[in-house]
């Protein structure tokens, strides 16, 4: 696995023209505006179904890896027939995401293992495309097999949960031990735990911690579950707090021209990733 220190990477602009500016910020993961309902239902079908029995049950399913082989550029443009059903900024389909997300970056002239890491986040939602309803792919993500934080999103909903009611599950530490490290933790199933491990033998570290990591807004914006991490998880927070301004304010109804970039990105992908990968 290759190893990335910060010093490698370039100091953001402040003023990033493809990124929202400060005042507009304020308007992006609005959870209370009106006309999300799809959002609401969303989480409320997220929230009640994953346990801990479900998401082991998911990584027994579908991290072998066997439901079909595809070049990379094949899997995100699979993506072009999605539009996350848990996100309240954005209506465009995922490879226009991606591509702001990873524009973004490389604007700000941070290494390009960083810009693919944006180009590829949420490659994973392929799990949608193989009949995987989408409260068990996207949206932000959780520890199951221990109390559920009210920081997390719509934390009512987990009254649904069955895990809530269960004396193994509903205390602070649940399953886990002090400080075992959030490796040690079963996140809620998803995209980000499935790209990971796809992942986690082309990319250095702190770009797998963005692709795992991305969605736990409870840890990373909430400071949420310190109580599991380690010094590892720590040492890491900066990289994900790093990413997270691009993937979320880079967001918008203008969404860069996909063949006038398709030669970079084909060429960056060809650097890191093989030729095909097993889905």
């Amino acid at each position: 696995m290759m190893n990335a220190t910060p010093q490698a990477v370039a100091s953001p602009s402040a003023h990033t023209a493809l990124l929202a500016s400060e005042p507009e910020r304020a308007a992006y993961r609005d959870y209370a505006q009106p006309g999300i309902d799809r959002v609401r239902t969303f989480y409320r079908n997220n929230h009640q179904h994953q346990t801990l029995d479900f998401v082991r049950a998911k990584k027994a399913q579908w991290l072998t890896f066997s439901q079909r082989e595809m070049t990379p550029w094949a899997a995100l443009e699979f993506l072009n027939t999605l539009v996350d059903e848990s996100d309240p900024d954005i209506e465009l389909p995922q490879i226009s995401h991606l591509l702001q997300t990873a524009e973004a970056i490389r604007a700000d002239g941070h290494p390009d293992w960083f810009v693919l890491t944006g180009f590829i986040h949420d490659l994973g939602k392929v799990l949608c495309l193989f009949g995987e309803p989408q409260w068990a792919v996207v949206g932000d993500t959780f520890p199951v097999g221990c109390k559920f934080s009210d920081r997390v999103v719509y934390p009512e909903y987990f009254a649904l949960n069955p895990d809530s009611a269960d004396a193994r599950y509903n205390t602070e530490l649940g399953i886990y031990t002090p400080g075992c490290g959030l490796d040690a933790v079963h996140m809620s199933w998803g995209h980000d735990e499935y790209l990971y491990q796809l992942m986690k033998a082309h990319l250095p570290l702190p770009a797998l911690y963005m692709i795992r990591y991305h969605s736990f807004y409870a840890w990373h914006r909430e400071g949420a579950y310190g109580h599991l991490v380690d010094a590892q998880d720590v040492a890491h927070l900066e990289w994900v707090r790093k990413f997270n301004p691009y993937d979320l304010y880079s967001k918008n109804d203008r969404p860069p021209v996909l063949a006038e970039l398709k030669p970079y990105y084909e060429d960056l992908m060809a650097k890191y990733l093989p030729a095909s990968l097993k889905l």
